[in-house]
């Protein structure tokens, strides 16, 4: 039996704070509740045929058309971003590293584990997410839906990661905060855990690795 010696990370809600507070801050700044903001991405979903999110994370439309589609589903028919804020830094002013997964991974790298991450993310926030945490200093890869034109769950991005890592599914564990993605990972061969906070996710990668790699508790952080 293969030794699962990689872990692959998602990005959005595992290394950051969770998505749920991120867009209550946003609906706020904006000026609409949270659940206007689904509401209307439902409707731009049924209008379009395709998540206007899921089509922005492969680069199919600019933030601003995503914007603009979401915008006309809206009360009023728009958004009222601040001054001189584009889309992401108003989103990502709400949009925090959660450190102490971080420092679980970190740890486990320093023990000789190989990391990746693989996220849905957007080309126009390129800049934004990276500074939530040192990504080039953290991982060994790192694969991008924006600038790959696929996205999580399609098998062709976990496909690509362990190709790019050199590595088989069965080495590996899959860390997602989304049941379908998880599904995905899965169906091709990888351990996963579902993400619902530190502790949990950290314990579960640990049993994982045959026990070989750091407990959440070593490294002194709490989320």
């Amino acid at each position: 039996m293969n030794r699962i010696d990689t872990v692959v990370t998602d990005y959005g809600g595992v290394l950051t704070n969770p998505l749920a507070e991120t867009l209550e801050r946003f609906a706020r700044t904006v000026g609409h509740t949270a659940d206007a903001l689904v509401r209307a991405v439902a409707a731009a979903t049924e209008r379009h045929g395709t998540a206007p999110m899921a089509l922005l994370e492969v680069g199919a439309i600019t933030e601003a058309e995503m914007v603009a589609r979401v915008a006309a589903e809206l009360p009023g028919g728009g958004l009222a971003l601040p001054e001189d804020q584009t889309f992401g830094e108003t989103w990502f002013a709400g949009r925090v590293g959660n450190e102490g997964f971080v420092e679980f991974l970190r740890g486990l790298g320093m023990d000789g584990y190989r990391l990746a991450l693989l996220t849905n993310n957007v080309v126009e926030w390129e800049e934004l997410w990276r500074a939530t945490l040192p990504a080039d200093d953290l991982f060994d890869v790192v694969v991008n839906s924006a600038h790959e034109g696929v996205r999580k769950p399609a098998p062709e991005i976990y496909r690509l990661v362990l190709e790019r890592l050199g590595t088989t599914p069965e080495r590996c564990v899959f860390v997602d905060d989304l049941e379908a993605n998880l599904a995905a990972a899965a169906e091709i061969g990888m351990a996963t855990v579902h993400f619902q906070h530190n502790e949990q996710a950290a314990a579960e990668v640990t049993a994982l690795l045959d026990g070989a790699g750091q407990s959440f508790a070593d490294t002194g952080r709490t989320r």
